[in-house]
């Protein structure tokens, strides 16, 4: 199966979810990634926002797996700051296996956030980011 992040832009929240729930954790990741924000999922104006974000905010994250914890990739000039512990741990989208990127005793300015990722096709992980338990958005990691 061959999925792509425009495919995921594409899809209904639904979609999302039942694409999430049935994909495998995969192997906590190594390196840079490239980001997608999926705001708004399977409207036009979720590709809208995705692009200023991506322009003027969030790049996306690079992870540092020997060591446990990544960085987010922030501004145009792709700074790396806003640290997250990473582990495996229980999904609060399904009580599966999830890859967990917390940042409650890493960041004091993210620490309400929680970010979860599985493995949907190779090198591409599907996201639920949560604001305390409330999930606000989705996000795309390409590595």
């Amino acid at each position: 199966m061959t999925i792509t992040v425009n495919d995921l832009q594409n899809m209904l929240q639904s979609e999302l979810d039942e694409l999430y729930k049935n994909s495998q954790t995969g192997i906590i990741p190594d390196g840079e990634s490239k980001g997608t924000v999926i705001f708004a999922p399977g409207t036009s104006f979720s590709q809208n926002v995705s692009s200023i974000i991506k322009f003027l905010a969030w790049q996306g994250k690079t992870f540092y797996r020997e060591k446990g914890y990544l960085l987010n990739k922030i501004t145009p000039l792709n700074l790396e700051f806003v640290k997250a512990e990473v582990y495996l741990g229980k999904s609060w989208l399904d009580e599966g296996e999830s890859i967990i990127l917390d940042y409650s005793q890493t960041s004091f300015i993210a620490q309400k956030i929680r970010d979860e990722i599985r493995e949907v096709v190779p090198n591409i992980y599907l996201g639920n980011a949560y604001w305390e338990k409330y999930r606000v958005l989705n996000f795309v990691l390409e590595f």
